[in-house]
């Protein structure tokens, strides 16, 4: 399945809001830090729930969501990525990035502590979001109810077949112990600024053991 439920909808609105954010491009790229590559952080909205109480009062949690962005982060040497910017999208804008990041502290939240190492504005930061989701395909089993046993490598296989470009170098897993079980709690993909993927730098681990348990959708 696609990241989005109905990509016809989100077609009509991302050409509205590229067209919006063109215009500002070029002069925030100018003075905007430069970065090696982005690593999105995509979380298990249901494991994330049931490990952290307070996760558990958010949109993503009470709504339901089986999956969420937590962010799409630059690699750069930089150390403080803190901006002052405005964090402000547009209505249409912030309902399409809800799709995938629901709550809307946590996306000012994000802006404000990467904000300063990208070069675009929150706009097109959120837009770049958008991009990445929308090209994503996700295996069926992280959407499901039922909760279930998987292994690493048949979980890698599945993204590699339905992401013709992915290699397998570009995607991480990361996992929580929880009553002796270990939960996947997290995806991390890796891309070049083209947007293309690209293999992780050595910062971006596994840390899941061969076999896990997906946490089922409520």
């Amino acid at each position: 399945m696609m990241f989005f439920a109905h990509p016809s909808i989100l077609g009509r609105a991302a050409l509205f809001l590229f067209s919006a954010a063109l215009c500002g491009w070029f002069a925030s790229a100018v003075s905007a830090a430069p970065v090696q590559g982005y690593v999105m952080a995509i979380q298990m909205t249901p494991a994330v729930c049931m490990l952290d109480a307070q996760s558990s009062k958010k949109r993503k949690c009470l709504e339901g969501y089986s999956l969420n962005i937590s962010g799409l982060f630059p690699e750069t040497m930089q150390v403080d990525c803190k901006t002052s910017s405005s964090a402000a999208l547009s209505p249409l804008q912030a309902k399409v990035v809800a799709r995938v990041m629901p709550d809307e502290a946590a996306r000012v939240q994000l802006w404000y502590a990467i904000g300063g190492c990208v070069p675009m504005n929150a706009s097109q930061y959120f837009r770049t979001v958008i991009n990445y989701a929308e090209q994503l395909k996700i295996p069926a089993e992280l959407t499901t109810p039922e909760t279930k046993k998987m292994q690493i490598d048949t979980l890698r296989s599945q993204f590699l077949r339905l992401n013709a470009t992915l290699p397998s170098t570009a995607i991480k897993f990361n996992c929580s112990a929880f009553h002796g079980n270990s939960i996947l709690t997290e995806l991390k993909l890796c891309y070049k600024t083209n947007g293309q993927y690209k293999a992780c730098p050595v910062t971006v681990e596994n840390n899941c053991p061969n076999s896990f348990t997906i946490k089922g959708s409520y």
